[in-house]
Formats: C-alpha cells, structure tokens, sequence
C-alpha cells in the first residue's frame, strides 16, 4: 500500500522547465524512493514530477517539472506517493 509523504522542500526558483527546490528534511534510504515520481499539492492533484535529484546527500537539490497550466508557489505543500 502507498502512503502520502510530504516534501519537506525550500523553494529557490525557476529554470525555463523545471521548479527547483532545496530539501530540508532528508532520509537517504527513505527519500531516494521519490525519484520520477509524481508530485502532489495539499488538494492531491498530481501537478508535476520529480525530474531531477542532485547536489550534497545531507540536504540535495529537487528539481521539479510542473504539468502544463499548472503554477507551483513556493507556499505549496507539495506531497509524494510511495
């Protein structure tokens, strides 16, 4: 059974596809699991996925690729399935 995870995430800003984020609560073993996953905001609409983790393993960088129409705020509370 899949259970929501909230992203524990700081936004830092924008590239011309991507919302790019810096993590502030990370597991390795745990949050590994949320590569090319889908991403959710606080109504669990799916409004993007993870397309990118990179940088320091303590506190990497995620980048992000909105759906189409979609505006990802840096107030959003943005979740996973895993």
């Amino acid at each position: 059974m899949k259970k929501w995870v909230k992203l524990h995430l700081f936004y830092l800003g924008d590239s011309k596809k991507h919302i790019i984020f810096r993590s502030t609560q990370w597991s390795r073993g745990k949050d590994e699991k949320i590569f090319r996953k889908p991403v959710f905001d606080e109504n669990y609409e799916k409004i993007g996925v993870i397309h990118d983790i990179f940088g320091p393993a303590e506190k990497p960088f995620i980048s992000i690729r909105g759906n189409p129409g979609v505006e990802i705020t840096p107030e959003k509370v943005l979740y996973v399935q895993v």
